[in-house]
C-alpha cells in the first residue's frame, strides 16, 4: 500500500505498543509486523540498533527510539497535536513522557521479571512471539531461556532485594494519583491524548497484561484500567484542558514521582557516569537507592533539558517545576 508505514516491534514491548497506539491516534496508514525470525531480514536492513520498535517509512528510511520516532512524524503529521495549547502543560506532557519511559520501565521490568508466576507467563509469551511454529518441547526450551536471560538482567533497571520494595511502594502510589488524576477526564491533559499519555501508557499498559501487576490495576484502579484500555485506540473527545484545571491531581504526580523519586535517581546516573563510576547510590524519600549506572538515561535528561531551553517565556513554567522539584535538573 503507498504510503504505509510499518512497525517492526513487539507485543511486550512498551516502546513499540507506545508507537502504534499513537499511529492509531493520528490515522496514520501503517502496517505493525513482530520481531521474529520472519521479519528479521527487513529488521536489518532498516535498523541501526537492536532494539524495537523500527518504523519504516514510505521512502524507505527507518527510525528507531520511540520518542524520536513521535517527534519525527509528529512534524509530518502535525494534526490531531498531541501537545496541549497551554504552555505549562505542554512541557509538562514532556515530563511526563520521558518519566514513563525512564522510571515506569522499572516498575514494569521489575514486576514482569520478579515472582515466578509473571516471569513464566512472560517468557511463554514471548517464545510465542518469536517461534510461533515450534513444537511444545521446543517451546519450552526458548522460554525457559528467555526466562534465565531475562531474570538475570532486572539489575539493569536498579531492581533488586533492597530496591524491590521501594520499586513496589511507589507503583502503589502511582496508581492511587493516577486515579483520583483519571476520575474526571479520559486522558492525562484533558479530552484527548498528549506526548505524556503516549510515554506513561506503554508501561502501564504492559503492566496491566502481567498477571500480579495486572490484578493490582484491575483490583484498585478502574479509572486507570479505563484509560488502559482506550489508549488502545485513543481519539479526541474534547480540548486539552489548562494547567489551572490539571494541576489540582497532576500536580501531586510531579511532586512525588517525577520530582521526589525520578528527577534525584536521573541525576545521580547523570553524576555517577560522568564520574566513571560502576554504581551509585541516592536517597530518595527516606530510603537508599543503589544501582549501577545506565548510559541511556543521561542522554535522554540531555533531550528534556533541551527542550525546555528552547522555550521563551517561562515565567508561569518555572514555578511550577520548583514546587515539584525539578527545575534545578533542567536547568543542569
Amino acid at each position: 500500500m503507498a504510503g504505509t508505514y510499518r512497525i517492526i516491534g513487539a507485543e511486550m514491548s512498551p516502546y513499540s505498543v507506545k508507537i502504534r497506539s499513537y499511529f492509531r491516534y493520528k490515522a496514520i496508514p501503517h502496517q505493525w509486523v513482530l520481531r521474529n525470525a520472519a521479519s528479521q531480514a527487513e529488521f536489518e536492513k532498516y535498523a541501526k540498533m537492536p532494539i524495537v520498535p523500527l518504523v519504516i517509512t514510505p521512502e524507505g528510511s527507518g527510525i528507531q527510539d520511540s520518542t524520536p520516532i513521535i517527534e519525527a512524524i509528529e512534524r509530518l503529521f502535525p494534526e490531531p497535536s498531541i501537545h496541549p495549547d497551554d504552555p505549562t502543560a505542554r512541557f509538562i506532557s514532556s515530563l511526563i513522557e520521558e518519566f514513563g519511559d525512564e522510571w515506569g520501565n522499572k516498575w514494569m521490568f521489575h514486576y514482569r521479571w520478579a515472582r515466578e508466576v509473571d516471569q513464566i507467563a512472560s517468557a511463554g509469551r514471548i517464545a510465542r512471539m518469536r517461534v510461533p511454529k515450534t513444537s511444545e518441547p521446543e517451546h519450552a526450551a526458548v522460554a525457559g531461556q528467555i526466562r534465565a536471560r531475562m531474570v538475570d538482567r532486572v539489575w539493569f533497571v536498579g531492581s533488586n532485594a533492597v530496591t524491590a520494595p521501594q520499586i513496589e511502594a511507589g507503583f502503589a502510589d502511582m496508581l492511587d494519583l493516577l486515579e483520583a488524576h483519571l476520575a474526571t477526564r479520559p486522558y492525562l491533559f484533558g479530552g484527548r491524548p498528549a506526548f505524556g499519555d503516549f510515554g506513561l501508557w506503554g508501561q502501564l499498559y504492559e503492566l496491566w497484561k502481567d498477571p500480579t501487576a495486572g490484578a493490582l490495576i484491575e483490583g484498585d484502579a478502574p479509572h486507570v484500567l479505563d484509560w488502559v484500555h482506550r489508549m488502545l485506540s485513543p481519539r479526541a473527545e474534547a480540548p486539552f484542558e489548562t494547567w489551572s484545571r490539571l494541576a489540582p491531581t497532576l500536580m501531586p504526580i510531579l511532586t512525588g514521582q517525577v520530582g521526589g523519586q525520578f528527577m534525584p535517581w536521573t541525576l545521580a546516573n547523570e553524576k555517577a557516569l560522568a564520574g566513571g563510576s560502576e554504581e551509585f547510590s541516592v536517597t530518595l524519600g527516606e530510603r537508599v537507592w543503589s544501582q549501577k549506572p545506565q548510559k541511556y538515561h543521561a542522554r535522554s535528561l540531555a533531550m528534556l533539558r533541551a527542550k525546555y531551553a528552547e522555550i521563551a517565556d517561562k515565567t508561569a513554567l518555572n514555578p511550577v517545576l520548583e514546587a515539584a522539584g525539578c527545575l534545578a535538573g533542567l536547568r543542569g
